[in-house]
């Protein structure tokens, strides 16, 4: 089972990853991912994604259609 607490949506727009950072609660964030960094997290490498609002660090574990898995909980349940 995936932990949700991990979990963080993401879009994808026009080659550009966006998300809302979990951290400052900024909205629509531009991450440094592109799509083809997405496959690659989902075949199974570990990324280092620092959000550039707030300079939080996480480690992305894995990636879906929707969801980032980080390595820290990012949502409190």
């Amino acid at each position: 089972m995936i932990p949700f607490e991990r979990s963080w949506p993401y879009d994808v727009q026009m080659k550009d990853v966006l998300a809302g950072c979990p951290f400052c609660g900024r909205d629509n964030v531009l991450l440094p991912l592109r799509p083809s960094d997405l496959k690659t997290i989902a075949d199974g490498a570990k990324k280092l994604l620092v959000f550039p609002c707030c300079h939080n660090r996480v480690t992305v574990l894995d990636a879906d259609k929707d969801y980032l898995l980080m390595d820290v909980p990012v949502r409190s349940l």
